[in-house]
């Protein structure tokens, strides 16, 4: 299993110390309906169809194994059925207008999708082709991804498997499927959750107790306990998960606590804090014997049902069915606030666009690629390339269609830089750095615009006296001299001067050091203003002089404090140069997946954030975590005539991989923020 979040460690204490009185069965809740019992005897689990144009003629969609998809009215009466294999899951979202069903067909050992009519009455099918699972499937969930509404679906196998799937639109209007993150718990699961609104995913392994995960597929896989079999409020195991979305001030989780025959709610405002318990029915046919699924709506549905349902599916031995608990039942047992009806709006988002291109993954595994750097072939743009890092290895140079053409096993290279222009031997070359981090050094060479290849010119080793040579950015300045910065990872940035020998060779000659207070990664250089761009990782986004004659103190552009777009780490920087002075510093916050725009001219004000997100029908997931990037404003060529945006993917999950670098036609960024 992945690793606990600390806060797990302090919630599992307050489990023990509040166990004596945890399992007390909580006041009884009468069911308003139960429904008919299934045609082939079993309830697995169920979703509701809610109908806008009258909530009250909702629909009840139960799984009846065998029989597929039963359908009840809100009155209990069956009503129809949905074909579907041998059902053991369900789950509900709205797509174009029309429920959208995902039911886990054991039988079929798929996923299959379908959308409901309610003005026929009938269901249609959505699968593009099967999406066939390789394990005994348990349960089903949906998530509406916030960033950008991709809808994803989770699935849930025998054995702990837990598959997250992108579900995307096909040409002819079907839906197609790829799995885009893969996460496996010690033993089954078979109950999921998802919150749209927040992107936080509940799963109950059932012998365990509840998890919380971050429902977006490029977020760090790191569970959160919420609630623990013996040594909190659950007496054995969990037999399904609820939302309930009343607001700010009425955000539950339900969980079936089903050893001790009660419901615990737990408040999604208060980091999922045990609110109490409750029970359904009272030794008598309205009692739940067997639940097996919880399915909740906070909207009104009719007279009965003004503040929404609470569904169990009842897997007894005879008479399965479904139970519908009323809401406001619940809330007044238990005094809680009942809330608005229309939920919570998810937090809004940034710009998001998605690659068109990526690399193939470095060689080593782990945290490996790190920064690229992009040349613009001004002779014939399809033929630039892209040189890029691995810091456990070497130096790669790709061409655009992400294929490695060279690879160079020189050292643990941390950062890549390049300048044209640079006189060697008579002539002007393409003069490439990068970070050595094995050597402590500067590595240098050059690389041949007709092979694209690099040659080594360093004139031996370029030592830093660095502690940990990191980050590194070059400048051509005024006067046409070359220059490379270098940071230390204790704040310290040191400028060397690159000069050229007469045996073709290069030195780098220190000419200054800038000092900042804590690490500092990604830098940038803008040839034309003098300009330095520096980003202190936890703290600010730095402008200062590039010249070594500069003494002038840096200048905060941007804070991690008081920008609530950025999150720490601030790590590559880049910079989109246009005519006039003009263009953007584009910089990477990594502790929220995004990319923070700056203008290049005057006091270099924020213009907005975007995000990368997976291209489910190319194939290619979306960035995250990125420590280095690039940007260009030069043609690369047919549709990339703008430049393009190449970031580091710090998780490469579509399918999981070793790391990569993944491309953005500028042209779609500038769309994504209105920039000219």
């Amino acid at each position: 299993m992945t690793h606990l979040r600390a806060s797990a460690a302090v919630g599992v204490l307050a489990f023990l110390l509040g166990a004596g009185s945890a399992l007390a069965q909580g006041a009884a809740v009468a069911p308003v309906v139960s429904t008919a019992p299934t045609v082939e005897g079993g309830a697995n689990g169920m979703a509701l169809l809610r109908n806008p144009a009258a909530p009250d003629k909702s629909l009840i969609a139960a799984t009846g194994e065998g029989g597929g998809l039963e359908l009840y009215g809100l009155d209990g009466q069956r009503v129809g059925a949905v074909p579907g294999g041998e059902v053991y899951g369900v789950d509900v979202r709205e797509h174009e207008g029309k429920p959208l069903l995902a039911l886990l067909d054991r039988k079929g050992g798929r996923l299959r999708l379908a959308a409901y009519d309610f003005a026929t009455g009938q269901a249609t099918s959505l699968d593009a082709k099967p999406l066939t699972l390789d394990y005994a499937g348990e349960g089903v969930c949906l998530h509406r991804g916030a960033r950008d509404g991709s809808l994803y679906a989770f699935t849930l196998g025998v054995a702990g498997q837990m598959d997250q799937w992108l579900l995307f639109p096909t040409a002819d209007g079907k839906l197609d499927g790829r799995i885009v993150r893969r996460l496996h718990l010690s033993s089954e699961a078979k109950y999921c959750v998802s919150d749209d609104a927040t992107g936080a995913l509940y799963v109950a392994q059932e012998a365990v107790g509840v998890w919380r995960y971050d429902a977006d597929p490029e977020a760090e896989a790191v569970p959160t306990l919420v609630d623990a079999n013996r040594l909190g409020h659950i007496a054995g195991e969990v037999a399904g998960l609820a939302l309930v979305d009343g607001g700010p001030s009425a955000r539950f989780l339900a969980a079936a606590n089903a050893t001790a025959g009660d419901y615990n709610l737990y408040d999604r405002a208060r980091d999922d804090a045990f609110v109490g318990t409750f029970r359904i029915g009272a030794g008598d046919q309205n009692a739940v014997e067997n639940p097996s699924g919880l399915f909740a709506l906070r909207g009104p549905l009719g007279d009965r049902l003004p503040a929404g349902a609470l569904l169990v599916a009842d897997d007894r031995k005879s008479g399965a069915n479904m139970k519908v608990v009323s809401w406001a039942d619940v809330a007044a047992t238990l005094k809680l606030a009942v809330g608005d009806a229309a939920g919570s709006r998810p937090a809004k988002g940034f710009a998001t666009v998605q690659p068109t291109m990526e690399t193939r993954p470095v060689d080593h595994d782990g945290d490996a690629a790190d920064d690229p750097a992009i040349w613009a072939n001004p002779a014939d743009p399809a033929k630039s390339a892209i040189i890029a890092t691995d810091k456990k290895g070497g130096l790669l140079v790709y061409d655009l269609s992400g294929q490695p053409l060279q690879y160079l096993a020189d050292g643990k290279m941390n950062n890549v830089d390049l300048r044209a222009g640079f006189k060697l031997a008579g002539r002007e070359t393409i003069l490439v750095a990068a970070s050595d981090r094995t050597h402590k050094s500067i590595a240098l060479y050059t690389l041949d615009p007709a092979t694209r290849q690099l040659t080594s010119v360093a004139d031996g080793v370029q030592a830093t006296g660095l502690s940990d040579p990191y980050g590194l950015c070059m400048y051509r300045g005024r006067k046409g001299q070359t220059y490379v910065f270098v940071g230390d990872p204790d704040g310290l940035l040191r400028q060397w001067k690159l000069v050229a020998q007469a045996n073709g060779k290069v030195r780098a000659v220190p000419v200054r050091d800038v000092k900042f207070d804590t690490q500092t990664e990604g830098c940038v250089a803008d040839d034309e203003t003098g300009a330095l761009y520096v980003a202190e990782e936890d703290v600010a986004l730095w402008k200062l002089g590039a010249e070594p004659t500069d003494r002038k103190a840096p200048r905060a552009i941007d804070r991690v404090a008081t920008n609530p777009a950025l999150k720490d780490d601030l790590e590559g920087v880049g910079l989109y140069r246009q005519a006039g002075g003009k263009g953007y510093l584009v910089v990477s916050s990594q502790g929220n997946n995004s990319y923070a725009v700056y203008r290049r001219e005057g006091d270099n004000a924020y213009v907005g954030s975007f995000s990368v997100t997976a291209d489910g029908a190319k194939g290619i997931d979306g960035i995250s975590e990125t420590d280095g990037l690039d940007v260009t404003s030069a043609s690369l060529g047919a549709g990339l005539e703008d430049g393009a945006f190449v970031a580091q993917d710090g998780r490469n999950v579509f399918p999981p991989e070793h790391q990569n670098f993944k491309l953005v036609p500028w042209s779609a960024i500038a769309g994504a923020l209105g920039l000219k």
